[in-house]
């Protein structure tokens, strides 16, 4: 996520740098690099504690934190500490996706401690203006939280070819009744609904998906093999089980390099599991794996490639690599701050107590042209019924 984000920091730079009304100093002055949270505070092996809290504080005067709904408490609370008085922090998230995997639902507790009421002061509305848009709808509001919260209706992920915005908004409110009445309806562009479809590699959904994975491994351009990775990704609700991403990520190997594949295939994903500071791979990092092929490269080893480094990729062999599986299937969760072209959101055939609505909503709003929702009635509703609350007591001490 860092990486990408860098990427987009990098693109939103260049395109400012072309406006009269910026400021060529300011230009200047925004950053092309990001990071993770754990790298930003500087992590100390084997200890909770990082190098810069408190009496160290971060020499920023704007830290900005993307995807805060991932933040739990402990890490939120050390965060904060980190930040040196007279600095500004914001938090961009969407309170409605899963909550952190750890303790604590920070970004929800500060949206509901904010209150109902949409706020931000004139002076930020007016700086802001230029990059929002003037058709963005921005209320102000008197509470003191709630003047510096900013509630984007907007979005900007999906493509003209998704409509996806009626759906995410039934999913949010968990109206099933609304929600299947949009899928069966087929009224929104780019929204596929395979009721009782449990196998997605069954049917038709077969081959769309397979075929999409075949390109991967008829290219030996890791860049371009990165790049088709990020077009087409299988979400499920479950590691395990007969829908969980693991079983389904060991179907798809063998439907693409056969029952005796090689563990690190040419076109083989990979998806880390653990940080690995050595080799600047983290936790959620996708990659490719690709053998050099014709004569010339006889012999010559598979390598594994991910994004990053000066030309854009980095490759290791696959041994040295930290712990890590298969990444056609992810689990939501895995998934959580990543976009992906086509997304197919394959619900269990059974009920689960982790179903909820920030699940499904989470899988859905991944996708940016296409979504394919395979599911039954039975278990989406009771899906959409059940919220993913955490009790912390930040809300009301915020509050209070």
């Amino acid at each position: 996520a860092a990486e990408r984000m860098a990427e987009s920091l990098r693109a939103a730079a260049e395109r400012l740098c072309t406006l009269d009304a910026v400021d060529a100093s300011l230009c200047e002055a925004l950053p092309r690099q990001a990071s993770t949270l754990h790298r930003l505070l500087g992590s100390v092996p084997d200890s909770p504690r990082f190098r810069h809290d408190a009496r160290n504080p971060l020499a920023f005067d704007v830290i900005v934190v993307d995807e805060a709904s991932m933040v739990d408490l402990p890490l939120m609370c050390k965060l904060v500490e980190a930040v040196p008085d007279g600095a500004r922090l914001i938090l961009l998230g969407d309170r409605d996706q899963l909550p952190s995997v750890e303790a604590g639902d920070v970004l929800a507790a500060i949206v509901d401690a904010a209150g109902d009421d949409d706020g931000l002061p004139a002076e930020w509305a007016a700086q802001l203006r230029p990059l929002l848009g003037e058709d963005t709808p921005v209320q102000h509001a008197v509470q003191p939280l709630s003047a510096y919260r900013v509630h984007l209706r907007r979005g900007y992920r999906q493509a003209e070819s998704l409509d996806l915005a009626p759906l995410a908004e039934a999913t949010r409110a968990g109206d099933a009744d609304t929600a299947l009445e949009l899928l069966r309806g087929g009224v929104l562009a780019g929204v596929h609904f395979h009721e009782d479809l449990h196998d997605p590699l069954a049917g038709g959904g077969r081959e769309r998906l397979l075929s999409a994975w075949r390109e991967i491994g008829a290219t030996d351009d890791p860049a371009q093999a990165l790049a088709l990775a990020a077009k087409l990704r299988l979400l499920t609700a479950m590691r395990d089980g007969g829908q969980g991403a693991a079983p389904l990520n060991a179907r798809i190997e063998e439907a693409l390099a056969g029952s005796h594949r090689p563990a690190y295939f040419h076109g083989r994903l990979l998806l880390v599991t653990e940080n690995s500071y050595r080799h600047g791979l983290f936790n959620g990092d996708i990659g490719v794996c690709l053998r050099p092929r014709g004569d010339e490269h006889a012999g010559a080893a598979t390598v594994a490639w991910f994004a990053g480094g000066g030309d854009g990729v980095r490759g290791f062999h696959p041994s040295a690599l930290p712990a890590h599986g298969g990444a056609f299937a992810m689990t939501v969760h895995k998934a959580q701050g990543s976009e992906f072209d086509s997304v197919w959101l394959q619900l269990p055939r059974q009920d689960a107590r982790h179903l909820s609505r920030e699940l499904i909503y989470t899988g859905l709003t991944r996708a940016r042209r296409e979504l394919h929702i395979a599911a039954s009635e039975a278990v989406l509703r009771l899906a959409l019924s059940r919220h993913a609350a955490r009790v912390s007591g930040l809300s009301w001490r915020l509050g209070a």
